[in-house]
């Protein structure tokens, strides 16, 4: 209803104090999470990736991707594009200690609702319940929303010139992280399904429209 008064969905949206579906991807996302990745800037794929990253470089890093191993998660809007993703990709050496390394984007127009430190602490549920008491974010030090995000997380922050590292230890996973991380997948998948039924709805009724307006077009030109 609110798309077809003109009001903008995106604007009236707030994260604060909000439940936000956040849901895990998988290869059938692929598309999605390379038109994300490639609407970035300039600028923000420098920041997100630490090198000023080509297409080609984006499209090497999303074929590349290992959903086996690693978690990745997104927020969608209502149409189903993704707003806002996070990497978390899980280092489990034999003989060493498991570990992880975490990296996020937000759209540019997304930005400033609370959505990065949101996946922050859902990658943080999922590494505690795999075991993976360790995680690494590496971040260029002009990345003030990343490197606040490790800080708010009690990350333990080393910077060296251009390029700062943060380390943070992970409580054990325990049964309050289990059930958190069950109730947010579920809600997620619940919230994607309902955004899809939406979607379809609204794409029938836009073609109802537009058969209605060939018919009524049809009819003009023949009284013509």
């Amino acid at each position: 209803m609110l798309r077809f008064t003109g009001v903008s969905q995106e604007q009236l949206r707030k994260s604060e104090g909000v439940l936000i579906p956040i849901a895990p991807l998988g290869v059938e996302h692929l598309p999605q999470i390379l038109k994300h990745l490639l609407a970035l800037s300039e600028h923000d794929r420098y920041l997100r990736f630490g090198y000023t990253a080509t297409d080609e470089h984006v499209q090497r890093y999303v074929d590349g991707l290992n959903f086996e191993r690693d978690e990745i998660y997104g927020i969608f809007n209502t149409d189903l594009e993704i707003i806002a993703m996070a990497h978390l990709a899980l280092i489990k050496d034999p003989g060493r200690d498991f570990s992880s390394e975490f990296g996020v984007s937000v759209a540019a127009h997304a930005r400033g609702r609370g959505y990065g430190a949101r996946l922050f602490e859902r990658a943080v549920i999922h590494a505690r319940n795999e075991k993976v008491y360790q995680m690494y974010i590496h971040a260029l030090s002009e990345n003030a929303p990343m490197i606040r995000i490790a800080r708010k997380g009690g990350a333990k922050i080393e910077r060296d010139g251009s390029e700062t590292e943060a380390y943070l230890r992970l409580p054990k996973r325990d049964l309050d992280s289990r059930v958190t991380e069950f109730v947010a997948d579920q809600y997620a998948k619940t919230n994607y399904s309902i955004k899809e039924d939406a979607k379809r709805f609204w794409n029938f009724l836009s073609k109802v429209q537009e058969i209605r307006e060939g018919v009524r077009d049809a009819r003009h030109q023949a009284a013509e």
